[in-house]
Formats: structure tokens, C-alpha cells, sequence
């Protein structure tokens, strides 16, 4: 009994190796962490480059020269987004409004069974006259004089390391950044349409 349980012993007592079972028991997590890490500062440059590239398109976008055409500032947004993110799918909207009140406010009606939301049927102001209640009462597009511009751009983009594809999530994410801006007053502008019921 003595004979086995020496070797039994000298085994438990030696600490040879325990480094290395240590360091395989951390190292996966380590680097999980390791890797979310600089995955998040590589999304909040991306954010940066977006944020950048629409302020400064959204206060060109105010210019009665852009007015028309949009294009060419989407186009500037876009080629500064892909110079950092090659792969990148970018895509604009524009929202168009009296008063920076009324941006991502509902179009008003009248709550007939007091439930305080738009039921099917109820009398409401059709602000963007698409015939329709809308939860957003902006009108697409640029607007124009004196109106205030909604001005969102999104990119889509796959994630440099796989991190979310070993959480089981989705190698792709979206970021995207809105500006808030009121056209110049380069000609006579939109006025909020009257009360109407429809």
C-alpha cells in the first residue's frame, strides 16, 4: 500500500505542466475577449468614418446648388465609406419637414375610441399626402427651401474577425448615422398642408 501510494503522492505534488493546463483553460476566452475587443473599435472607427463623411454631406446638402440633385453628395459619402471599407453596401434616405419639431413626429388624427393609437377608419391630417396615416409625417426627399432635412445614411458591412459568427451571431452588421438640417432659403418653400380630414 505504501509502494502505490508514493508515486500517487509525488504525482499529486507535482506542479510540472500546471502552466500550460492553465493557460489552455484561459487562452480560448482570452482571446474571445481579445478579439471583441478590437472588433468594437473597428465598428466605432466605422461609425466615425459614417458620422464624417454624412455631417459634412448634409451641410452641403443645404446648398440651393445640391438642391436638385442629391446624387453627388450620396456618391461622396459613399466613396469615403468604401475607401475604408471596401465591401461596404451604403444606402441614403431623406426625410423632408416644415419644422424641427415635426421631424419623427406622427401625422395627427383624431383617437375616436380613446385607445391612443391611429385604429383603421379614424379622420387624420395626411402631412406627406400619401393618402395613408404615417407614424412619420416627413415627405421623401430633399424638400426644399427653408425645409428641414432628415438625412440618414447606412452601411452594411461584414465584421473583420469572426468573433459573432463563434457567438452564433451574424457575421454582417449595420451601422448608420442621421443629420438634421434646414435647407437655405434659396426659393420659396413648402408650407405644412391645412387641417384636413381624411
Amino acid at each position: 500500500m505504501t509502494r502505490r501510494g508514493t508515486p500517487l503522492r509525488r504525482l499529486g505534488a507535482d506542479e510540472r505542466g500546471v502552466a500550460l493546463v492553465e493557460f489552455a483553460l484561459t487562452a480560448p476566452v482570452f482571446l474571445l475577449l481579445l478579439m471583441g475587443i478590437f472588433d468594437f473599435c473597428w465598428q466605432m472607427y466605422a461609425q466615425q468614418v459614417l458620422q464624417g463623411a454624412v455631417s459634412a454631406a448634409g451641410r452641403d446638402a443645404t446648398l440651393q446648388q445640391f438642391a436638385i440633385d442629391q446624387s453627388t453628395l450620396d456618391d461622396r459619402v459613399e466613396a469615403q465609406v468604401l475607401n475604408v471599407f471596401k465591401n461596404a453596401e451604403v444606402s441614403f434616405t431623406r426625410k423632408a419637414y416644415d419644422r424641427f419639431d415635426q421631424v419623427g413626429v406622427e401625422e395627427r388624427y383624431t383617437d375616436d375610441n380613446g385607445n391612443g393609437s391611429y385604429d383603421e377608419g379614424e379622420c387624420f391630417d395626411d402631412f406627406n399626402k400619401n393618402g395613408r396615416w404615417d407614424a412619420d409625417r416627413g415627405n421623401a426627399g430633399n424638400g426644399g427651401a427653408d425645409d428641414v432635412v432628415l438625412y440618414t445614411a447606412s452601411m452594411t458591412f461584414d465584421r473583420v474577425l469572426p468573433v459573432w459568427k463563434m457567438l452564433g451571431q451574424s457575421q454582417s452588421t449595420t451601422l448608420s448615422y442621421s443629420t438634421v438640417l434646414r435647407n437655405q432659403p434659396f426659393a420659396a418653400g413648402s408650407d405644412a398642408p391645412p387641417d384636413e380630414c381624411l
